[in-house]
């Protein structure tokens, strides 16, 4: 960002490079219409190109700088469209419920417990490793740098934590059928 304030337009091309695939999928979220959000996308960059010097590093990172400045441009955009169109009362009967049965629900709410009994059962950094990886969506490399430790040792805590909650499921699973 520093680079780009200065004018530099190779630095900016790369932090286009890096993040706009991040930022039209915000702005996507808000505008669904795909050649609506990529003008959206094109404003948001060239605020970014005039407002540049204006970012504050002990404020926010870049991402969630132009994340914000995305979001609130395609809210704008989605307020000037006015009211959204309506159909008419009697096209809700073909509206298709897309909500899961009741015994989907009940079968997922009991695997999602049995997950949760499992790793409460491991060691505690096996745990929040596994949480981190697979529940925050971090990748190993950025697990292993914020434990400080190394990358093998991290994927060693999460495949031993896998191994002892699929045992403790799978032993779970195999009670409940002799009960």
């Amino acid at each position: 960002m520093a680079k780009a304030s200065e004018g530099d337009t190779a630095a900016f091309r790369d932090f286009y490079d890096r993040t706009s695939a991040k930022l039209f999928g915000v702005i996507l979220r808000i505008l669904p219409e795909r050649g609506e959000a990529e003008d959206v996308l094109q404003d948001v960059y060239v605020t970014i190109w005039r407002k540049a010097a204006e970012f504050d590093s002990s404020r926010a990172s870049p991402i969630t700088w132009t994340a914000t400045i995305a979001r609130n441009r395609a809210i704008d955009r989605l307020r000037a469209k006015g009211s959204r169109p309506t159909s008419p009362l009697e096209d809700a009967g073909l509206v298709e419920d897309c909500a899961p049965l009741a015994d989907v629900q009940i079968d997922t709410a009991r695997g999602a417990a049995s997950v949760h009994a499992a790793l409460a059962m491991l060691d505690p950094r096996q745990a929040a490793a596994i949480r981190s990886c697979y529940f925050e969506g971090l990748t190993y490399e950025e697990l292993a740098a914020r434990e400080g430790v190394p990358v093998g040792t991290l994927k060693s805590w999460v495949r031993r934590g896998i191994m002892r909650m699929r045992a403790a499921m799978g032993a779970a699973e195999g009670h409940g059928e002799h009960a």
